[in-house]
């Protein structure tokens, strides 16, 4: 059974930092394009970051670009997001996703995703 767990959330002031984590089990996901989601209350779903399953190359949102990073670890089925300078609209709840078919131009859509995690809250306070 495929599984996706997320840890590393809390609650943090605004400039801090947190590392999320995203732990895959059930097969290999070193060829699978993984990416980072966020949900913030009464919005959708937002990209945040992803890593492509063929170069490892990373994409960012405006929004987190220069604050957050995302890291992948093939050996351990995992991967992170360092994020640095938090901010209170970073405030949501952040998912990870895996998929191995996912096209290039279709990182950023969640509809693309096969697999995700349960979600992890992170808030940042003002």
């Amino acid at each position: 059974q495929v599984q996706l767990v997320e840890s590393g959330g809390g609650l943090v002031q605004t400039g801090d930092s947190l590392r999320l984590s995203c732990a895959a089990s059930g097969r290999s996901f070193r060829r699978d394009t993984w990416a980072w989601f966020r949900q913030a209350p009464g919005k959708e779903r937002e990209f945040v970051a992803a890593s492509w399953r063929s170069t490892g190359n990373t994409f960012y949102s405006d929004s987190v670009k220069g604050r957050f990073t995302m890291s992948r670890d093939n050996a351990k089925n995992t991967v992170y997001l360092q994020m640095n300078q938090l901010r209170p609209e970073d405030t949501g709840v952040y998912y990870c996703a895996a998929d191995s078919t996912l096209i290039l131009s279709s990182v950023r859509d969640s509809g693309g995703y096969d697999y995700w995690g349960q979600g992890t809250q992170v808030t940042v306070s003002s």
